[in-house]
């Protein structure tokens, strides 16, 4: 007999691998954001020169998951944002979209000193630079010295790392803050990790199919 977490899971899944919603997300995002101000057309233009120039390795999230990540820090007043996997700063670029709007910052953590370079360059470039601290190193020790409020916790590194990050970062996150988990697809998924955000009863989590990336949005109820 299956364990009811494996159950729950498994219904989870099926949110995650179903075909008419991936329709129904690819057709949705289909029409290219458009800048209000000419800071966000600026920001835009790079996240368009970064995907056209520099997706080849960078492991960065499609475009409409970025776009997903700016909705979530706007609409949520985000202050905070901690994201695991820098890579390029592409993902960065959509969460500063909001952060300029919300007066918050950006915390992410990188260990290749290369791809923490070109997300220097790439910060500066769209000018929000002021807005984002990159912590260079294994993460998974460098977290440790975070001891700010989070509003939002974004996943996109090392996959078995997820359930290390969480325990260590969740006591941060703010309650009615939010858990963002990129890659959350069968394949990729660390199942330990699955079952924490889908057990604790402290948590409410959705899987949500936006493509080939797949993402997990966990609530720390109030």
């Amino acid at each position: 007999m299956h364990a009811p977490w494996k159950t729950r899971t498994a219904a989870l899944w099926i949110a995650l691998t179903a075909a008419p919603l991936a329709h129904a997300a690819t057709s949705v995002t289909d029409t290219p954001p458009a800048g209000h101000t000419e800071r966000e057309k600026h920001i835009l233009a790079v996240l368009e020169e970064v995907d056209a120039n520099q997706r080849a390795g960078s492991m960065a999230v499609p475009p409409k998951d970025g776009r997903l990540l700016r909705i979530l820090a706007e609409s949520t007043g985000a202050k905070h944002v901690v994201e695991l996997g820098t890579s390029y700063g592409y993902s960065g670029l959509w969460w500063c979209l909001a952060l300029g709007t919300t007066g918050g910052k950006l915390t992410t953590y990188e260990i290749d000193p290369k791809r923490a370079a070109r997300a220097r360059d790439n910060f500066k470039k769209a000018g929000v630079e002021a807005l984002v601290t990159i912590v260079e190193g294994d993460a998974h020790a460098e977290v440790a010295k975070l001891k700010e409020p989070i509003d939002i916790l974004f996943l996109d590194a090392d996959k078995s790392g997820y359930l290390d990050y969480l325990q260590k970062l969740l006591p941060l996150v703010r309650p009615g803050g939010l858990i963002v988990a990129h890659n959350m697809t069968p394949e990729m998924a660390d199942p330990a990790f699955v079952k924490a955000i889908t057990t604790d009863p402290a948590l409410e989590t959705l899987f949500v199919d936006l493509g080939r990336g797949g993402i997990g949005l966990t609530l720390k109820k109030r």
